[in-house]
């Protein structure tokens, strides 16, 4: 914590004011399918949720993206993770992610709304040459149908969690309420058996 708290320290007021500006901004009127949340005590540590575009692997996922502001910002660039696990050619396995909006194309007046864009374009266009992510760099070239079934897999266990959750409660609902309905049936039956051996014996 005290790494990322002192490069508030090392920013420039101006630059904090610009950037507090920025995400109050972006939290009144957000891009589409992103929400950003403001880290009060630290608003060097950006962390946003970006919905899986239409027609891609992604679909259907929610991802916990992380944006980190270095002293040197913004004549540096941010870093940028990805909280939720993903298969991505441009996602390494610690979740930080390649653009070269991130790298050589950064420009100081480029601010966080258009580095969050920019990730939601890269789950719509990867750039395989950029890899950081080889296995999927490569399948994506050679093999997509591959490449797509393993990100909707990665998308399925790791970007739909709650929704698992849920419909998985639901279904151990309605489990317990057929469990319940079999033990009145068989109860019925049992019930039904003893009236008959009774109305025998009285015979």
């Amino acid at each position: 914590m005290a790494s990322t708290s002192s490069n508030v320290e090392n920013l420039h007021p101006q630059i904090i004011k610009q950037v507090s500006k920025e995400l109050t901004s972006l939290t009144n009127d957000p891009p589409e399918g992103i929400k950003v949340f403001v880290n009060e005590q630290d608003i060097t540590d950006i962390q946003a949720t970006i919905e899986g575009p239409a027609g891609t692997p992604y679909e259907g996922g929610l991802f916990r993206v992380k944006l980190v502001l270095g002293k040197d910002y913004p004549t540096a660039p941010p870093k940028g993770f990805f909280l939720t696990k993903i298969f991505h050619p441009n996602v390494a396995s610690n979740g930080e992610i390649c653009v070269n909006t991130l790298k050589k194309d950064w420009k100081q007046d480029l601010g966080v709304k258009h580095i969050l864009l920019t990730v939601k374009c890269l789950l719509i266009v990867p750039n395989p040459e950029s890899a950081l992510n080889e296995e999927a760099g490569k399948l994506l070239l050679e093999k997509y149908d591959d490449y797509s079934k393993r990100a909707q897999l990665f998308t399925d266990i790791h970007a739909k969690i709650k929704l698992k959750a849920e419909s998985s409660e639901k279904g151990d609902g309605v489990e317990v309420m057929m469990q319940g309905i079999k033990r009145a049936s068989d109860k019925a039956l049992d019930k039904k058996k003893k009236e008959k051996k009774r109305a025998l014996k009285r015979l």
